[in-house]
């Protein structure tokens, strides 16, 4: 996290878990865990492992990117997805906002899941943010 008061960690299970280094009852309380890229595969569901996350400099918001070959951005606070960005040829295997947060860099490269075997060509790609992919929405009050 960009305050330095946790970190998000990824799974091979498709999983992102939000964890707190303050050890008391309130901040622990505040952890959490979700499922992300997933989809259906020829009607089976299937889990894609997260490779990568990075957190928006500005905004505390944090991209994941998967096996799968997307990437989501997340707002931690609300615990909802703000946006999923094009599909890449293979898995997301490395990101990262630059420190403005108006760029990020995406590394598609084949991970080797499913062993050796014909893949795309490794590649770097460098995005154009736009604010309202990684901005949180305004919260609903509901009265």
């Amino acid at each position: 996290m960009p305050s330095g008061a946790g970190y998000a960690q990824g799974s091979v299970e498709g999983r992102v878990a939000v964890e707190y280094f303050d050890a008391s009852e309130e901040s622990q309380k505040r952890r959490y865990a979700f499922k992300c890229h997933r989809s259906n595969v020829d009607g089976v569901g299937t889990a894609f492992p997260v490779n990568a996350i990075s957190f928006h400099p500005v905004f505390g918001t944090f991209a994941t990117g998967g096996s799968d070959g997307h990437v989501c951005v997340w707002d931690g606070e609300q615990k909802k997805r703000i946006s999923q960005l094009r599909a890449y040829p293979c898995a997301v295997a490395a990101l990262s906002f630059s420190p403005s947060g108006e760029r990020l860099a995406i590394a598609a490269s084949y991970t080797w899941e499913n062993g050796d075997r014909e893949h795309p060509p490794d590649a770097i790609h460098v995005r154009q943010v736009a604010v309202a992919d990684v901005k949180p929405k305004l919260k609903t009050v509901v009265k």
